[in-house]
């Protein structure tokens, strides 16, 4: 190769090719026709107000309701659901047996708009409070798969080799422990409550959205914009980054989306069994485990953690499926 070649073919270091990338500043696309997408979605737009909904009343429902989650009045044993202004409409207005409980024992200006437990605890404030629980342990699990999943993925897939085959031998010995044994020996060790659902969602939670960015990273790191970064210079940390992860992104969001409603109905299940949070504590597996011991005769302590759980659950799966349509290329005629 003469000189003249050689000076038409010049290697640049990593700062010029993170220079060379900062002067395209072309807004992206991809993310203005997905949320477009994502808006045509009825289903999951009007999950998505159901969760800031819920969030909203999660947040101020305890403090309008009068009362703390723990507060015993033994005089408001079981009272049944009473709501002013809808009790005239027939509904949530404290009847049972068709036999107004308020009034038959003088409570007429007393209103429980979930009604009382066993304890005479209002049920409003513990649902609501049990309902941040959900909220914390989804946060829990979002910020466990963006620190230990991703990073765990993009670091097993883009090196690959020797790494990647002692990365993936470690997650099978992990994922092939059932996660229930885990919990347990967890109990064991630690007492029952948040942190033990914390450490079992540390411990495999994360397993699930590693698998898919390596499955992604092993799918672009060969591809040409990849390999011309790495011959301008890029450095292994700057494709990562700035090359990888940003196509990804799409499939990260869907997968955290699904994550969170799996990981919701872990912590009721398990505080449903026991091995959550312990009453007075209230979580909405705890209500639901307390109150279906008495659902024929007091439904009320039963059916409105139910529905709230289940209405938790199903927003954030239509949500994770609309993000799916809307970021996958093959439903951009959706």
């Amino acid at each position: 190769m003469t000189e003249h070649k050689k000076e038409l073919f010049k290697r640049l270091e990593p700062k010029e090719y993170v220079t060379q990338e900062l002067i395209s500043n072309e807004e992206p696309k991809f993310f203005r026709d997905a949320y477009r997408r994502f808006k045509k979605n009825k289903g999951a737009h009007i999950a998505l107000f159901m969760i800031i909904g819920i969030l909203f009343l999660a947040a101020f429902g305890p403090l309008i309701g009068g009362h703390v989650y723990n507060e015993v009045i033994t005089q408001h044993i079981n009272l049944p659901p009473r709501v002013p202004f809808i009790e005239n409409l027939g509904i949530l207005n404290g009847m049972r047996d068709n036999v107004n409980i308020y009034l038959q024992k003088g409570f007429n200006d007393v209103y429980y708009w979930f009604g009382a437990d066993g304890l005479g605890r209002d049920l409003w404030v513990r649902v609501w409070m049990g309902t941040r629980i959900s909220f914390l342990v989804a946060f829990v699990a979002v910020l466990i798969d963006v620190i230990i999943g991703i990073s765990y993925g993009l670091i097993s897939g883009y090196y690959g080799g020797k790494v990647d085959m002692v990365m993936q031998r470690f997650v099978e010995i992990i994922s092939g422990i059932p996660n229930l044994v885990v919990v347990i020996l967890l109990v064991l060790v630690l007492k029952p409550g948040l942190q033990s659902i914390i450490f079992a969602l540390m411990i495999t939670g994360w397993i699930s959205m590693s698998r898919v960015v390596r499955s992604q990273v092993l799918k672009l790191k060969e591809l040409e914009f990849v390999l011309a970064a790495r011959t301008l210079g890029a450095s292994s940390f700057v494709i990562i980054l700035k090359e990888i992860l940003p196509n990804i992104i799409g499939q990260i969001i869907v997968m955290t989306m699904f994550s969170i409603p799996s990981a919701i109905f872990y912590e009721s299940f398990l505080a449903f069994v026991g091995l959550g949070l312990q009453p007075p504590l209230a979580s909405l597996g705890v209500l639901i485990s307390t109150g279906y011991q008495s659902l024929l005769i007091y439904p009320h302590m039963v059916i409105f953690p139910v529905l709230v759980l289940s209405l938790l659950m199903l927003s954030f799966n239509l949500v994770a499926d609309g993000l799916r349509d809307a970021f996958d290329p093959k439903m951009k005629g959706f």
